[in-house]
């Protein structure tokens, strides 16, 4: 390993250092694992010094995504048992990890919506066949400046900065891979819209046509934004009655009616 791989490794790994954040493990994170499928995207709210530079630069709640493969698909891709899910992370690369790595955060499921089965395996495969590739260390570098500026300038000053290696900061995280993966099989995320004339129809009729934008312009909220994928809610998957919750307050803290 050469220096400069060396101190950028390094440099991930304290960028991927979590922070105190304790969260106890609760029903709905179960719920979470038990209502996942195949080719879902896993949102995670981290808290990683990483991951407050990616949620303040994509102004999102959301700094990382994982995509949901399956434990079979996962541990032929390498994954001890009860892996599941493809992952980019920033010191170890393209990995298969199981949902243990995202207990006690935040979570949302997004799902694509119309893909059949051929698809699913399709994305799955694109993302397995990665496992191990590593991300350009240069970028580690334009991260790491956001939280340690030399010289030190004022915290609004910060995001103008972040120039080094690719100029992209986005092109170091996680949904690049997932992007890819989708528009391996032709699933949009959030394309571009344009109008293009159509003489089949009529003269002078127009149509509209999506283009893709480059996978590395992806950030994790995109997939929670996107029109095309299906926001899960486990609690309400198989109905949910109000009715039926306990709540700890007394009939004095009840408004009047």
């Amino acid at each position: 390993m050469t220096l400069l791989s060396r101190i950028g490794y390094m440099l991930s790994c304290w960028l991927s250092c979590p922070r105190p954040w304790h969260r106890a493990e609760t029903r709905i994170e179960r719920d979470v694992l038990a209502c996942l499928r195949p080719g879902d995207v896993l949102l995670v709210e981290g808290s990683s010094r990483l991951s407050t530079v990616i949620k303040y630069l994509t102004q999102s709640s959301w700094s990382h995504a994982a995509l949901f493969v399956g434990s079979e698909v996962a541990e032929r891709a390498g994954g001890r048992p009860g892996a599941c899910f493809v992952e980019a992370d920033l010191a170890e690369g393209v990995r298969v990890v199981g949902f243990d790595e995202y207990a006690g955060c935040p979570l949302r499921i997004c799902r694509p919506m119309g893909l059949g089965a051929e698809d699913i395996e399709t994305l799955a495969r694109f993302a397995c066949r990665r496992v191990g590739h590593r991300y350009d260390l240069r970028n580690i570098f334009d991260l790491a400046r956001y939280l340690l500026p030399l010289p030190p300038v004022p915290a609004r000053w910060r995001r103008h900065m972040l120039s080094l290696g690719s100029g992209d900061p986005t092109r170091a995280i996680c949904s690049t891979l997932i992007a890819q993966a989708f528009q391996a099989v032709r699933y949009p995320i959030l394309p571009t819209e344009e109008w293009q004339d159509d003489p089949r129809r009529c003269s002078g009729c127009r149509r509209r046509v999506l283009r893709r934008r480059h996978y590395s312009l992806f950030t994790p909220r995109d997939f929670d934004l996107s029109p095309y994928f299906e926001i899960v809610k486990p609690v309400l998957v198989d109905g949910f009655d109000p009715r039926r919750l306990a709540w700890s307050e007394t009939e004095d803290a009840l408004p009047e009616m």
